[in-house]
């Protein structure tokens, strides 16, 4: 059941380069029903699944299973740490977050608000990286040292929720619900032989979805993603982007790929002919490993599906079950009109 499968692709940390317990799960998942697995040294997984009939172009799917973190970049002689954001995060959203190295807990801290400097306009700003630290519970930098190494990299903790008229709630919707649709995708009987592509490190620079599609060498590839939300109170007109709830996102276009028009009208007309709401972006916005396909080798055909997810990129993502289930149906079309 695709959301059983979100709820544990959701708890398992798996920042970009550190994706093993991804990987590790969608491995044996897969493996009783793959035809072929392989993996590469970016830390790709690529399972290939015979289908009813073999399609006249060669066809990929693709979903990435990295997160955002953090990465440790110092100790101080008080044992807290320094750090950075490993892909784009909102620096407003993570004060007083926890997050995970391995099996030590972190709380991430700034100074405390009754100690700001009123004079000084940046404290009424957005924190700086610098600003922000980590505190493991160490006394001191030789403690913090036993525990933790600088280049250690670090999951926010989210607890999953399923919450109000059919929404959910968990840490990296962006892209483990992508990775879920592809699970089921290869635990079913399939109209057309099909690749999927279960990518590392699209966070930080679409770098496996490079890799998998020199590897795969697809004709016709589909991005399933989570993308960016904004309906929020004080967002107005185009700018809230997308909505959950509201359908299945099919973007034209996004700040890496202008996606192949055939693509998007036939994904358009699948989901008009079958009942399946949908939406497009109203902001040119994001990127996904799109980009990287699209522009692989002699070039890709390639389209892109997504759900609306809001506060993307933190502990608390939120999308609807609605529009999951109706991603998993508008990619089967897809899959089926290539037979």
């Amino acid at each position: 059941m695709l959301i059983n499968t979100l709820k544990t692709l959701c708890a398992l940390p798996g920042a970009s380069g550190m994706e093993d317990d991804v990987r590790e799960f969608i491995i044996r998942e897969a493996r009783p029903h793959a035809d072929e697995i392989v993996t590469d040294s970016i830390g790709n997984v690529m399972v290939f699944k015979k289908g009813r009939k073999t399609p006249q172009k060669r066809l990929m799917l693709a979903a990435h299973m990295d997160e955002v973190g953090v990465i440790v970049m110092g100790i101080t002689e008080d044992g807290y740490l320094k750090f950075d954001f490993v892909g784009g995060v909102d620096r407003r959203v993570v004060i007083g977050q926890r997050v995970w190295f391995g099996n030590v807990m972190g709380v991430i801290g700034l100074r405390a608000v009754h100690l700001a400097n009123k004079e000084n306009k940046e404290d009424e700003n957005v924190p700086k990286t610098e600003d922000l630290y980590i505190d493991i519970g160490a006394p001191d930098k030789k403690s913090a040292e036993k525990i933790i190494t600088l280049g250690d990299i670090g999951t926010f903790e989210s607890e999953i929720l399923e919450f109000g008229d059919g929404f959910f709630k968990a840490k990296a919707l962006d892209d483990r619900l992508g990775c879920a649709v592809l699970l089921e995708f290869i635990k079913e009987d399939l109209a057309v032989d099909t690749w999927f592509a279960f990518t590392a490190q699209e966070e930080v620079g679409t770098r496996g979805g490079t890799v998998a599609a020199y590897r795969i060498e697809p004709e016709i590839a589909l991005i399933v993603e989570g993308t960016t939300a904004a309906d929020l109170p004080s967002v107005k007109g185009t700018k809230r982007i997308c909505s959950p709830g509201k359908g299945v996102v099919i973007p034209f276009m996004d700040k890496g790929t202008l996606y192949d028009r055939e693509l998007y009208t036939l994904l358009t007309n699948l989901a008009d002919e079958n009942g399946i709401p949908w939406q497009t972006k109203q902001l040119i916005a994001g990127g996904t490993d799109a980009a990287a396909v699209q522009r692989s080798r002699a070039g890709v055909k390639t389209a892109g599906i997504a759900v609306a997810i809001r506060n993307i990129h933190s502990p608390s993502c939120v999308g609807s079950k609605r529009d999951f289930e109706d991603l998993l149906k508008l990619a089967r079309l897809f899959i089926e009109a290539q037979a």
